[in-house]
């Protein structure tokens, strides 16, 4: 299809319909429809274009094993919930976890056993945090924005074992090519970390809220309920009080597992990537990240389940747990089909040589860093996927600033800066569905919530961006 304003428009209408329902799903089917009838204008050909679009997306390797590691993953938490390692861990810390400080610390120091994957963090993270919340005077929406705070930005930032590295060098890679450059990806990878400014203030900004000053009660988002609600909060109190009483305090059935899949992760990531890679950190660059943390996810899984059998715990409890686990996550599944099928439509609409075509040639060559930006991150809003965003953006920004004579390494920190503030503040963004499922949170609420930090450090990162284009 020709490239018009007319590829604006299933995302244009996401985003209204998601704020006027308060729900994500309706604004994103919304989207894909008006897309998928935008290809295919006829009846039942608009119709076919959409599930076309769902399935060939679903089917995509990568998507397939987000998929089942989430379900795996949060069948996997949810046993340890069961088997008590979830409410030990919480009895164990809580003797040193007695204030909003020291809560805010366990988040953050938590990151060194779970940088590795934002999701990963988000589904390891936020089920404890939602444990220790019943002790502590501490809302539900700092609590998600400071695991958030914790999770892309900083994943973003670290150089090896992440799911983020390979894919990134990768794209680096290929657009150094499109441009001649025969320079090290994986260099120039290291090179722009400290230019991915959005993920530095943005940790820093939580770092402020989390120890030196409370959040406003916008921020907070603490409402008034009424009666009826609370006595509906107090008599759920007591079911999970009750069941708790009935769980068995076992730190260890939460902390192994974890401790295997780090390990097993930062092992096979070695051995996956060791054949192809010239040195040991290179070797972790080389590897399929994703591919490497299902794998670790899977043997973790065997032994994990061999230790419940050992420990007494029937089958049939095991894979009603399991199954309940991963099923808490379908209604993430369907928003991330949705979230795929919707950005491909966009695609093929011409969405992005549409907003690339409009902007060569009134962009002034020392601004190029700055507006990549602020264009990357409208993208990436509007998208909610900082992989989309970076495989979107990268190849336009390297040419971009490959022509202008623009400092590469600094364009390309902003490429990665738009795709981390799209993961971080949007709506769509797959960590901010699966935290909100987790924490039992209305998205569009939590989303609004974040909106105001998020902007402010968006707008810090522009200043910034365009102070370093004048001087590097």
């Amino acid at each position: 299809m020709e490239n018009s304003w007319v590829s604006l428009l299933p995302f244009i209408v996401v985003i209204p319909i998601a704020v006027l329902t308060k729900q994500v799903l309706p604004g994103l089917f919304a989207g894909l429809i008006l897309g998928s009838y935008l290809i295919q204008p006829d009846l039942f050909g608009g119709i076919m274009t959409l599930i076309s679009y769902l399935i060939n997306n679903l089917v995509k390797p990568n998507n397939i094993r987000i998929i089942i590691f989430l379900y795996v993953f949060a069948g996997l938490i949810n046993l340890t919930r069961m088997t008590g390692g979830i409410k030990g861990f919480v009895d164990l810390v809580s003797r040193k976890v007695k204030t909003k400080r020291s809560a805010m610390l366990l988040i953050w120091l938590s990151t060194i056993g779970t940088f590795n994957n934002p999701n990963f963090r988000i589904v390891t993270v936020a089920p404890i945090m939602k444990l220790l919340k019943r002790r502590l005077p501490i809302s539900t929406q700092k609590i998600g924005f400071m695991i958030e705070v914790t999770s892309n930005p900083v994943v973003a930032l670290v150089p090896v074992a992440t799911a983020f590295v390979g894919y990134m060098v990768s794209l680096i890679g290929t657009a150094l090519q499109q441009v001649g450059i025969n320079e090290s990806p994986y260099s120039i990878f290291i090179k722009s970390i400290p230019f991915n400014f959005f993920s530095l203030i943005i940790i820093g900004i939580g770092i402020y809220y989390s120890f030196f000053r409370e959040m406003s009660n916008h921020m907070q988002g603490d409402m008034v309920e009424d009666s009826d609600a609370q006595r509906e909060e107090e008599e759920l109190q007591k079911c999970i009080q009750a069941y708790e009483k009935e769980t068995p305090s076992k730190p260890l059935n939460l902390l192994l597992p974890l401790g295997i899949i780090l390990v097993m992760t930062l092992y096979l990531s070695w051995r996956n990537g060791q054949a192809q890679a010239i040195s040991f950190f290179d070797a972790f660059v080389k590897a399929d990240a994703l591919g490497v943390m299902l794998e670790a996810l899977f043997v973790t899984l065997f032994l994990s389940l061999l230790l419940f059998l050992l420990q007494r715990f029937s089958v049939a409890k095991i894979v009603t747990h399991f199954i309940d686990g991963g099923n808490e996550l379908v209604s993430v599944i369907l928003m991330l089909a949705l979230v795929w099928a919707l950005s491909a439509v966009s695609e093929d609409l011409g969405f992005s040589t549409y907003i690339a075509s409009n902007l060569i040639g009134w962009i002034p060559e020392t601004f190029i860093a700055p507006v990549v930006f602020i264009l990357g991150s409208f993208i990436a809003y509007f998208i909610g996927s900082s992989w989309g965003t970076w495989g979107l953006l990268m190849p336009l920004a390297v040419t971009l600033a490959h022509q202008t004579g623009s400092n590469i390494i600094l364009v390309i920190g902003a490429v990665f800066a738009s795709g981390t503030f799209g993961a971080f503040a949007s709506p769509l963004s797959d960590n901010s569905i699966t935290l909100c499922a987790i924490l039992d949170l209305p998205v569009m609420e939590y989303a609004h919530s974040k909106l105001k930090p998020s902007l402010i450090a968006a707008g810090i990162t522009t200043i910034l961006f365009g102070i370093a284009s004048l001087f590097i």
